[in-house]
């Protein structure tokens, strides 16, 4: 029989704060690249230390296992995880869509992809799930029906999106360039709320701008929130062109500082986790 491929929520993909995120958080940041089993104890303890209590995280583990993400070995008394190939291969995917949002984004030519899609009033559950998709694929809305995207490379993805919710027949996409009427830089502050991705870049800033981790221990930790905190910004933030961005956008320096401190903080917290699975 073939396994169904594991699937990662919005909700996980943000990071909210709970004992599955976290755990994924660890899993992806210390489990994947050193590729080696641990045990139970290890990573109660590493999320205590974050947090999560213990039921809360053998809870965790539990659904990550039910879901095929993680198989368990037993030995004696003890029980240590692996990361299973498709789990592997989830949490590749999304370290891989975390660290290349880090990256400058490349020259935009100045065309927009725009999608319009109708969802009658009645179906609730319909559009929220359209706008959820839309939302996570970077798509803005500056209107009722209509969904734009300065990067006309999603329409895969989006056709995707309105086949998969059955709304496909009644759709409509095509590219174009902002032309003389109105105002493109107003159309993308009615299509996005650049004020609240805004606030949650500098709530960034101000948490690990100044952190400075005592010790090896601290140091694992801080890698962890970082990491936590920082992949959830791939789906709040649009990635818009720089044209269309206020000057000295701010998530441009929280980017930079998120390259800074990972870099900083990674040999020493791999290492200190590698103590931690070796003992």
């Amino acid at each position: 029989m073939t396994a169904t491929r594991p699937t990662l929520t919005r909700r996980h993909a943000v990071g909210e704060t709970s004992a599955r995120s976290l755990l994924l958080t660890v899993l992806g940041e210390f489990v994947l690249p050193q590729n080696s089993p641990v045990w139970t104890a290890t990573i109660v303890e590493v999320l205590d230390s974050l947090g999560v209590e213990e039921k809360s995280a053998r809870q965790a583990l539990a659904r990550t296992a039910g879901d095929g993400w993680l198989c368990s070995e037993r030995v004696g008394r003890s029980v240590r995880w692996s990361l299973t190939p498709s789990g592997r291969r989830l949490l590749t995917e999304g370290a891989e869509r975390i660290y290349a949002f880090g990256t400058p984004a490349p020259a935009w030519d100045g065309v927009w992809l725009i999608l319009y899609v109708s969802v009658p009033e009645s179906k609730r559950r319909l559009r929220h799930r359209l706008r959820t998709k839309l939302t996570w694929a970077g798509f803005g809305s500056p209107g009722p029906g209509m969904w734009i995207s300065p990067m006309p490379s999603r329409e895969p993805e989006v056709l995707s999106v309105v086949q998969g919710l059955g709304l496909d027949q009644g759709a409509m996409s095509f590219t174009a360039r902002f032309a003389a009427i109105g105002s493109e830089r107003e159309m993308v502050l009615r299509a996005w709320d650049l004020d609240a991705v805004a606030a949650q870049y500098a709530a960034f800033a101000e948490t690990f701008g100044g952190l400075q981790p005592a010790t090896a221990h601290d140091t694992m930790l801080a890698q962890a929130r970082l990491v936590h905190e920082w992949r959830r910004f791939p789906f709040l933030d649009p990635r818009l062109p720089a044209e269309l961005l206020p000057e000295n956008w701010i998530g441009d320096q929280s980017r930079r500082l998120f390259a800074d401190r990972h870099a900083e903080w990674s040999d020493v917290a791999q290492c200190r986790w590698r103590e931690l699975t070796g003992r």
